[in-house]
């Protein structure tokens, strides 16, 4: 066969491949049980070869979870070596340092077989609302207090289910019916991988992953080189505060570019804190590694091929550097922001690729109660706005960099005994510029009976706002009250009182370039649209005050 068609036939088996994982993530969004997988779509499904290297992943999914999820396998395999693994082996674990990075994160790792021979591994990551400790939220002081940690163990030993384990987990956890159904949920979903591959090895009568694998890493190490041997080489410096716990944070990022590899160091980041915001090393190469790839080589299959040219590293003790016994449970409001930050130092090579900042970190609402003397916990997914591109404008109430899904409030109001009355974009929230930052929104929430609530508070750009890039304006910051008036704080458990109701004013992202170059169509439509208010039609953007209907 000549290497042309010899190409071409790995080129379908590796959009065959992709398929399979795809499938393997769909099958787990439509058998969850709770909203962040099924609804939201917070989730990783991926191959791996019989090294524990990730060959594909699937397009439904969040960075964090896959990026992450790449180094987990090989980390389950340095504890359970791969020759000790029978058909009918199912793996588990949600220790941060050797997953996603929090507790809340169950990845389910299973072997795959081909007539009797290992010839792979599905793993999956899925969000589940609860796993016990203070539950969803910054403000523990340890990770023992932070929920059921789970070490790398069976799930099922010869298809012989772990009992004990399940045990284990209904004790520890408040919603234990959603946490059980979202483990068989996962483990359901490598089956469906583990069934389709063997039928992708049938149709194109292969006996193993082996040189297909070796193909898929080879060709998108070589593709991702030559995106980076297209940059100049040289080091770029990027800073950005963010609001913190207790005391603000400071990010600090060192990006180079040396002939074909990318490396970052966060060297001269603030050290580790006392709070639940800290982020593992695992999650803070994830998201680094995620910001890179959207403007150097967003078109080139994310798996291990191309990941390895991007070496991340932070000095042990800075909080991108967490060690345990740290607590990481909302490790996602500081790792989100991690994309600016190296698109901060991007910027000064490649601006006509960088957005300026977004609001970035998701706005996850994690809210507790009791109705008719039942606890109740719920996880819903929301986003401010994000940074204008240099020749468009931001998205609003869009979630980057996590990419999932905001859960519909009909979802919400189903679960819980809440009431969502009002979620519209916020005026003005857009940072003003020739692009304008995405709008933030506005949600209002309140007890279906008027009875108190708690929110386990975990909000950024509070105090420091998305910044805008080449005169652009930043994005306005958000905002946490009560509809009585009271101001709440960005993070930490609090409560709704009787008969009031939570507002959180979602912030919005920064601009791009001057506001006085920007379109007279696009002013004119904006404030038409009601995303700028009439007051800044005419005090910013330059001549806006002379527009009329």
């Amino acid at each position: 066969m000549s290497d042309s068609l010899k190409d071409i036939r790995y080129q379908v088996m590796w959009n065959r491949l992709l398929a399979v994982v795809e499938e393997q993530a769909q099958t787990l969004i439509r058998t969850a049980f709770s909203t962040p997988v099924r609804e939201a779509g917070d989730l990783s499904a991926g191959a791996f070869d019989i090294s524990g290297r990730m060959l594909a992943q699937a397009v439904t999914g969040t960075p964090g979870h896959v990026n992450s999820m790449a180094a987990a396998v090989g980390h389950y395999l340095e504890r359970i070596p791969a020759d000790s693994l029978s058909e009918g082996d199912v793996l588990i674990s949600n220790d941060p340092w050797l997953t996603t990075g929090h507790m809340h994160d169950l990845t389910i790792v299973t072997p795959a077989f081909y007539c009797g021979e290992l010839v792979g591994f599905f793993a999956a990551t899925g969000h589940v609302v609860d796993i016990g400790g203070r539950g969803f939220g910054p403000d523990g002081r340890e990770v023992f207090e932070e929920g059921l940690r789970i070490p790398v163990m069976h799930l099922f030993k010869r298809d012989r289910v772990n009992e004990s384990l399940f045990e284990l987990i209904r004790a520890n956890v408040r919603e234990p019916y959603q946490v059980e159904g979202d483990i068989y949920s996962l483990k359901a979903s490598n089956d469906t991988g583990c069934r389709r591959l063997q039928a992708m090895l049938d149709e194109f009568d292969l006996t193993s992953l082996s040189e297909l694998g070796d193909y898929i890493l080879e060709a998108s190490r070589r593709a991702t080189e030559s995106r980076i041997r297209a940059l100049p080489d040289g080091t770029y410096r990027n800073s950005m505060t963010i609001d913190g716990y207790d005391e603000p944070i400071e990010l600090v990022a060192t990006l180079s570019v040396d002939d074909n590899l990318i490396r970052v160091d966060y060297a001269g980041s603030s050290p580790v804190s006392p709070y639940g915001i800290n982020v593992a090393m695992t999650y803070c190469q994830a998201y680094t590694a995620y910001g890179i790839k959207c403007v150097v080589a967003p078109d080139i299959p994310n798996n291990a091929g191309s990941l390895a040219l991007f070496q991340i590293q932070a000095p042990e003790g800075c909080i991108l550097n967490a060690k345990s016994p740290s607590p990481v449970a909302a490790r996602h409001i500081i790792g989100q922001l991690l994309p600016d930050v190296v698109l901060g130092c991007l910027h000064q090579v490649i601006p006509e690729r960088v957005p300026a900042e977004g609001s970035s970190a998701l706005w996850n609402i994690q809210l507790r109660g009791n109705a008719a003397g039942a606890q109740y916990e719920v996880a819903s997914f929301h986003s401010g706005g994000t940074g204008a591109r240099f020749r468009k404008d931001g998205l609003s109430a869009t979630a980057f960099p996590s990419g999932v899904r905001t859960v519909p409030v009909e979802v919400t109001e189903n679960v819980a005994p809440l009431v969502i009355w009002r979620k519209e974009l916020r005026v003005d929230s857009g940072g003003a510029g020739k692009t304008r930052g995405g709008l933030g929104q506005v949600m209002e929430i309140g007890s279906r009976s008027g009875e108190p609530f708690s929110v386990l508070a975990m909000f950024d750009r509070v105090d420091y706002p998305a910044r805008g890039r080449g005169g652009g304006h930043a994005g306005a910051a958000g905002n946490v009250r009560l509809a009585s008036g009271q101001q709440l704080d960005g993070k930490g458990t609090q409560q709704i009182p009787k008969n009031d109701r939570l507002i959180l004013e979602m912030p919005g992202g920064g601009g791009s370039g001057s506001p006085s170059a920007r379109d007279e169509v696009l002013k004119e439509r904006d404030r038409r649209e009601g995303y700028i208010s009439e007051q800044v039609a005419a005090s910013i953007y330059r001549g806006s005050s002379e527009i009329t209907e």
